[in-house]
């Protein structure tokens, strides 16, 4: 078994949609980044990355490449998730938390968790996504950017 933990965080602007999950969540301002910039889908590619010493997706979908200008996160959790097979890998299971003061994102957790799941190959009973605020601290507190972090579990294949 190989562990592994992942964060990302990204500043919330107006004029992008909000992304978590795979998940278009109403809010007035969304996540600014070349991709679709979900910090959640970022977050569990970087632990499983992590988990299988394969650098982080800076390395893989740098930023600098036209390739991923605007692409859904999801469709590179995919290809990290090939990568981990590749190692000999598959997911165990996902534990995950979104930190944002608002917008309130639990009416929108079992969609997201049913995206992972079907991107991960794994039954969404193994997809614990959680969301906390930060009761107005730090920069998720005044509503600039929001975070999540995420460790996984990797078995054999």
């Amino acid at each position: 078994m190989k562990i592994g933990l992942g964060y990302d965080v990204h500043a919330l602007v107006e004029g992008r949609m909000l992304i978590l999950g795979g998940v278009e969540i109403p809010h007035d301002k969304g996540l600014l980044g070349h991709s679709d910039a979900d910090v959640l889908t970022h977050a569990v590619m970087d632990a499983m990355l992590g988990a299988c010493a394969l650098g982080d997706i800076g390395k893989h979908f740098p930023d600098s490449d036209a390739r991923y200008k605007g692409i859904s996160s999801l469709a590179l959790l995919a290809e990290v998730v090939k990568l981990a097979q590749g190692e000999g890998y598959r997911l165990g299971n996902l534990d995950s938390v979104i930190v944002a003061q608002k917008p309130k994102v639990l009416p929108y957790i079992a969609q997201m968790r049913k995206n992972l799941a079907e991107i991960l190959n794994a039954s969404p009973d193994c997809i614990s996504i959680k969301a906390t605020t930060t009761e107005y601290l730090g920069f998720e507190g005044r509503e600039e950017g929001i975070s999540s972090q995420a460790i996984v579990c990797l078995l054999p294949v």
